[in-house]
């Protein structure tokens, strides 16, 4: 006869008040991370210049739209506000509210990580795809990685970026636009309900 070292997780029903127990573990558990995505998508043709990421790009086309059109930030926030069970970036800061015409995308990025924070979340991590046949933004990929993050009050390290081109399939690939996914994971902030 010899002991083993058990497992925590492990855990033995015996009486009904076990199975509760078991049963609030599992909610609580359940809980404690949460997957949300988001995509926007943009047509060239603003009166601004190119901003993706946080990161200007001089001397690039413009993208149309309310604020500074930021499609990835805007994925960004859309993904993280869904993984929170929060309303779209459209409630925060809806489209036809003069307060966010041209409005910078980091500032209102920085306002959403306060709602997370505020209910509860803190950004595990987030997972970018930009779907543009331009511009190339691998040169800059890791000042935008800095931007996000810097936006979001959370560690590069945290962001992943990438993009892809569209191989001149759809509108997106005759290259009238810019598109992002976003796929962002949230930890439930230790003491939150």
């Amino acid at each position: 006869v010899h002991a083993v070292p058990g497992d925590p997780g492990n855990i033995k029903i015996t009486t009904p008040d076990d199975w509760s127990d078991a049963l609030r573990r599992v909610d609580e558990d359940d809980l404690a991370f949460r997957v949300g995505h988001g995509y926007d998508v943009h047509r060239f043709g603003g009166t601004r210049g190119l901003v993706l990421g946080g990161v200007s790009f001089p001397g690039e086309e413009g993208l149309s739209g309310h604020s500074d059109a930021d499609v990835i930030l805007h994925a960004a926030m859309d993904a993280l506000l869904g993984a929170a069970g929060l309303p779209d970036i459209g409630h925060y800061f809806p489209p036809d509210d003069p307060r966010y015409a041209f409005a910078n995308s980091a500032t209102l990025a920085r306002e959403v990580a306060g709602h997370l924070r505020a209910s509860g979340f803190r950004i595990a991590n987030l997972d970018l795809t930009l779907l543009a046949e331009r511009p190339k933004i691998r040169e800059r990929a890791e000042t935008m990685r800095e931007a996000i993050a810097s936006s979001l009050l959370i560690d590069p390290a945290r962001v992943g970026l990438k993009a892809t081109t569209l191989e001149g399939l759809g509108a997106l690939g005759r290259g009238e636009g810019i598109g992002c996914h976003a796929v962002a994971l949230l930890r439930r902030a230790k003491g939150s309900a």
